[in-house]
């Protein structure tokens, strides 16, 4: 008799021998996880989500309904996608034409958040806590804190670990309304300088 894992699947998930799927973890319905996908402990996949050989997820990542995550994409831990978000690994994709050798990275750090239906193009890289808003089209990289929209995706702001507006006065500080944490801006770049309340 062999032990139950210690994830829970649901029967119409398909999990590929040589995946790895951290303790804690759960798949929902009509998921695939490929060979030598890496999930982390405490991950949630929603209906229906792919995920490729070579996709690494941190420590309770969330991907909502409808996500595919093709080869390249890693997310660090406390990462959120939301649902029907879309995630390329090709910049010039042709039919006829086979570029597997040509796969960009795209690395999500801890704590970024993909609003619902956003677009992030391959080749990227979103800083720590990052925020895309829903229906967005990020073709660049992100700073850490950055909270950007539109199409293409533009900063527009900053936001706090707990996903609250940042504003700096002066003298480059400012603090969550959520949480009492302080940040500082200096020179294009946001870091918490104080833990939360």
């Amino acid at each position: 008799m062999t032990d139950a894992p210690a994830y829970f699947a649901h029967p119409t998930a398909v999990l590929d021998e040589g995946s790895r799927i951290g303790a804690g973890s759960r798949i929902w319905h009509f998921c695939h996880v490929s060979a030598g996908a890496v999930l982390g402990e405490g991950c949630s996949l929603g209906q229906n989500v792919f995920v490729a050989d070579g996709v690494i997820l941190g420590r309770n990542v969330k991907v909502q309904n409808n996500v595919s995550l093709y080869t390249g994409v890693e997310c660090h831990d406390d990462v959120f996608i939301g649902p029907s978000a879309v995630f390329t690994n090709v910049l010039n994709p042709r039919a006829a034409v086979v570029r597997r050798h040509e796969y960009q990275p795209t690395v999500l750090e801890q704590g970024v958040s993909i609003g619902a239906n956003a677009t992030v193009v391959c080749g990227v890289r979103l800083g720590k806590y990052a925020f895309v808003g829903a229906g967005s089209v990020v073709t660049r990289s992100l700073p850490a804190y950055a909270l950007a929209y539109g199409n293409p995706a533009r900063q527009r702001g900053w936001m706090s670990e707990k996903g609250h507006s940042l504003v700096f006065d002066a003298a480059g500080r400012a603090s969550c309304p959520g949480s009492g944490a302080e940040y500082l801006l200096t020179e294009g770049q946001v870091s918490r300088i104080s833990p939360d309340s």
